[in-house]
């Protein structure tokens, strides 16, 4: 299982967010490349960026930093989300060097983009999938569907995605603890491998994702809890590392 740091931009600045309120983010710095050092340099085999100006405007607007990031690490696979709702932003990112686009907002309005997007991008989609209390939310999580999550992610399984970011709102950047039964539950019904978003707060809630990882697990986004320093990125992955390989043997 993967531990990937999350860097969210908004107005170019490294920030966190709780529960998504854009009026409540905290900075913790104004270089996103140095900010994306910090993280290799620690161990980590994959980025989580996201654009959350774009996720609110629907378009990017941190591009630039993105792309940034991406020639610093060539060979580091990225995934971006936020403000993607078009096949020219896909084309765009994959051209700069991002590995994986990740849809949302687009996902529950426009299943349909998926299914292209999939087609034209094959091997690079992801959906990502935000959930209040089981029910899918858009456009910043500003707004709250009656689509549940696990009948959304069966609807992609069939398209090429290639994995979904759950997060679950109410616990995103609240230091709470990772909701397990749910993003388990996702894995086992959608059919797709789960990045677990929201609430990764320290070894535990990394330990209890990366013993269940065999069920479709991927791998774990933490943001505030490494900023903080509740959770270090090397010793999370060390962890998991050390589980799979018992489990293995």
């Amino acid at each position: 299982m993967l531990v990937i740091p999350a860097i969210d931009l908004k107005d170019g600045q490294c920030v966190r967010l709780k529960q998504g309120r854009m009026d409540d983010a905290t900075t913790y710095g104004d270089d996103p490349v140095a900010m994306a050092a910090r993280w290799v340099e620690a161990g980590a085999r994959r980025l989580h960026l996201v654009d959350l100006n774009g996720a609110f405007e629907g378009k990017p607007v941190n591009g630039e930093a993105v792309t940034a990031i991406a020639r610093a690490y060539p060979d580091l696979p990225i995934q971006i989300g936020g403000g993607i709702r078009s096949a020219e932003t896909i084309e765009h990112y994959l051209e700069a060097g991002v590995s994986y686009v990740i849809i949302g907002t687009q996902a529950v309005k426009q299943p349909a983009f998926v299914s292209e997007a999939c087609r034209l991008f094959a091997g690079h989609v992801i959906v990502g999938l935000d959930a209040r209390d089981g029910f899918v939310a858009t456009d910043g999580w500003a707004e709250v569907s009656t689509l549940k999550a696990t009948e959304l992610a069966r609807r992609f399984a069939d398209d090429g995605v290639s994995s979904i970011v759950y997060t679950d709102i109410a616990r995103d950047g609240m230091m709470q603890g990772v909701n397990l039964d749910a993003t388990v539950a996702l894995a086992r019904e959608g059919g797709l491998p789960v990045i677990a978003s929201g609430g990764v707060t320290n070894l535990d809630d990394i330990r209890g994702l990366a013993e269940v990882a065999d069920q479709g697990i991927l791998g774990a986004i933490t943001g505030r809890a490494i900023y903080e320093g509740s959770l270090d990125v090397a010793a999370a992955q060390r962890l998991c590392d050390s589980l799979d390989t018992t489990r293995k043997e």
